[in-house]
């Protein structure tokens, strides 16, 4: 493939990615373009180069088992101004925990969410399919057959996500939020911490102790 030709195929590419309004997958890709598989990869790689080489305003991504154009990270605080500025809706915080819960424990039903979070969660997840961040995934074997739910590829794409493995871990936050509120129990009743230091009367003894005891 000469220069031009190349030149001319990446201008195509970033063409029929900028009026995507959803991640394009190879086979796509390859049949708007008329090319194999292989040359979209090669496309794809030159194009996020030479966005990242020029300063553009934009990043190519492959997300959700397609690539598409995102801003670029650096211009956050000036989208973040404008897009909230505008008359888009955002989402509440009872979304936004409705939404961690499914994308963590899916599929789940609504029971499930509910009891999660303690309150009926009915309104939110319908919010959430109207938005097309969840869909309905089947039904539940157990009494009654309920829905389930599950994340859609847009909620993957609006993360920036290759695949739902790519979300982060919970273990760290669970740590640390098992090791606040035990520190707040502790504060809380400290009669209880002194019931359980060492015995003895020397307090260096007990401090001495606490230190060598083995980690959790």
């Amino acid at each position: 493939m000469s220069g031009t030709g190349a030149a001319i195929d990446t201008r195509a590419l970033e063409a029929v990615l900028f009026v995507s309004d959803e991640p394009l997958t190879p086979a796509v890709l390859s049949q708007a373009l008329e090319v194999d598989r292989r040359t979209v990869d090669d496309l794809c790689a030159q194009l996020q180069a030479e966005l990242e080489t020029r300063g553009s305003g934009l990043v190519l991504r492959n997300v959700a088992g397609g690539w598409r154009l995102f801003t670029d990270p650096e211009t956050q605080p000036v989208v973040e101004r404008f897009v909230l500025s505008s008359r888009q809706a955002r989402m509440t915080k009872a979304a936004l925990e409705t939404l961690a819960i499914v994308a963590y424990k899916q599929p789940v039903t609504r029971h499930q969410v509910s009891a999660i979070r303690g309150v009926n969660a009915d309104g939110v997840l319908r919010a959430l399919v109207d938005r097309g961040l969840i869909e309905e995934a089947g039904r539940d074997e157990g009494p009654g057959r309920p829905l389930l739910y599950a994340t859609t590829p847009m909620f993957l794409e609006r993360l920036g996500l290759a695949s739902l493995a790519a979300l982060p871990s919970l273990a760290p936050l669970l740590d640390a939020s098992a090791e606040r509120a035990d520190a707040a129990d502790r504060a809380a009743d400290p009669d209880d911490a002194d019931d359980a230091a060492p015995d003895g009367d020397n307090p260096a003894e007990a401090a001495e102790s606490e230190l060598d005891a083995p980690e959790v």
